[in-house]
């Protein structure tokens, strides 16, 4: 429910690798929001003021619930990541190295208040340090979903989030909100109108799934907590500037959004004027089967950048003689892709997902990472079995796969935003394993044990299997 989601999400998915991803290590602009985002919500001020907000007598009925007027949360989040000593004959700039250990923290604080009735701004400071494996490089489905496209040894300050909601009541049930991360108490119906405008992550709003959408507290591999084809639009933390839109009509909820692609792939900044943008469309169904809640989304994007063509980049190298320069092939054109994310309980303590994706693959990666096809299933189980009803047991299997001419530009020394071991003569799908266990020390508080084991890193049946343990440590209020 998009009233009631919350972004206590480092959507992650964006890694943030160091100069060894992007050279430029350029700190994060300010907000950045564009003076046609302001009008936007201009405008949504304007129609607020207009529209028959819903009977608030009706709220007698949810007596449990006060409505906020402001509210202020945090978290903090320490993942330690490592490698073994898998095989490697031979490695390239964006390789993966056997025998290492990563370190990820960050502070977040969630600031909110309400602006009138159905509206709310949110402010979401933020302290991080530290890097991924080999600065975020080396495997298509990342390990972890902690860790940027972007790092420092030393803490920094950024402002992933700052944006606006407004939710405008149809009719309906009134439901309780309760408080959380980016999200005040109150109420709202169940037909409603929700509109949000300004910098956050389109991974807030879309592709959501409740057993794995959240790598401070489930799956931390990028293919499992996003479909792994997904190359929405963000700068390299995972975030832009952008307005959706969300309307929800009994068990359907329809979306729309319209975001910022960054300057040139991978990059740090975003687009100035949103001269190069990303639409969003999804569609959700939720139902019931013998009482167990679930539900279906489909979503497509299609990304309106100065992006390259693969098989372009290598014939021109071939018939020069020069280095693989996919730079040398931009211009505008667009890069299309689709996925399907479903979720389903199977019990009350037990929950199924899956999702399955695909992308356009002569095209460059744009924002995330190197997939052009993936499909994803797993499973979340609940400590209440055994008297641990804080802690969660997860497993997840993930396979990726590339374009033939995605597998010709890497061989032909071609780098991507992730992978790239200069050569790739035996090319097989990326296989991934992920299980952790995450346990409740406190309500507040969980430690988490995960482990994933990675089969053709970055599709090269050259190197690995790989085994990648982390411990991570997460606390909110």
């Amino acid at each position: 429910m998009a009233a009631l989601f919350s972004f206590d999400l480092p959507l992650a998915r964006r890694p943030v690798a160091s100069d060894k991803a992007y050279r430029p290590r350029a700190a994060a602009r300010a907000a950045g929001i564009p003076l046609n985002f302001v009008l936007i919500a201009g405008f949504l001020s304007w129609r607020a003021t207009s529209a028959v907000a819903g009977d608030d007598s009706q709220n007698s009925a949810l007596p449990s619930v006060t409505e906020e007027r402001f509210a202020i949360h945090g978290q903090f989040t320490y993942v330690e990541q490592g490698t073994d000593s898998f095989r490697a004959p031979y490695a390239g700039p964006n390789s993966l190295s056997p025998n290492q250990g990563r370190e990820t923290t960050d502070l977040t604080l969630y600031g909110g208040a309400r602006l009138w009735s159905g509206a709310e701004i949110w402010i979401n400071p933020e302290i991080d340090q530290g890097f991924g494996l080999d600065d975020t490089l080396g495997v298509a489905g990342f390990p972890s979903g902690e860790a940027y496209k972007v790092g420092k040894n030393q803490p920094y300050l950024r402002l992933p989030r700052l944006f606006v909601r407004e939710t405008l009541d149809l009719d309906g049930d009134r439901e309780a909100i309760e408080a959380g991360a980016n999200q005040l108490a109150g109420f709202h119906s169940t037909n409603r109108w929700v509109f949000t405008v300004g910098k956050f992550s389109v991974a807030d709003l879309f592709d959501a799934n409740q057993y794995a959408h959240d790598p401070r507290n489930d799956f931390l591999n990028w293919a499992a907590i996003d479909t792994g084809s997904f190359d929405y639009a963000a700068d390299a933390w995972g975030y832009t500037v952008g307005a959706a839109a969300e309307w929800y009509q009994g068990e359907w909820t329809a979306r729309f959004g319209l975001f910022d692609l960054s300057n040139v792939p991978n990059s740090v900044h975003l687009e100035p004027g949103v001269h190069e943008f990303q639409i969003e469309l999804e569609l959700e169904k939720r139902h019931e089967i013998f009482g167990h809640a679930g539900k279906v989304l489909i979503t497509a994007f299609d990304s309106r950048g100065r992006m390259g063509l693969l098989d372009e980049a290598v014939q021109i190298a071939q018939a020069t003689g020069n280095p693989v320069d996919i730079a040398a092939t931009r211009q505008l054109r667009d890069r299309v892709g689709a996925d399907l994310n479903l979720e389903q309980e199977l019990a009350q303590d037990l929950g199924m997902f899956a999702r399955i994706g695909k992308a356009a693959g002569n095209v460059e990666t744009y924002e995330f990472t190197e997939i052009d096809r993936t499909l994803t299933a797993g499973l979340s189980l609940k400590g209440s079995r055994w008297g641990r009803t804080d802690d969660t047991v997860g497993l997840a299997g993930i396979v990726n796969h590339i374009s033939a001419a995605r597998e010709e530009f890497l061989n032909a020394g071609g780098l991507g935003v992730l992978i790239g071991d200069g050569q790739l003569p035996h090319p097989g799908p990326e296989q991934i394993l992920e299980t952790y266990y995450n346990l409740g020390l406190v309500p507040q508080a969980h430690l988490s044990l995960d482990y994933q084991f990675v089969k053709n890193p970055a599709y090269n049946r050259d190197r690995g299997p790989v085994s990648i343990f982390a411990v991570r440590f997460h606390a909110q209020f």
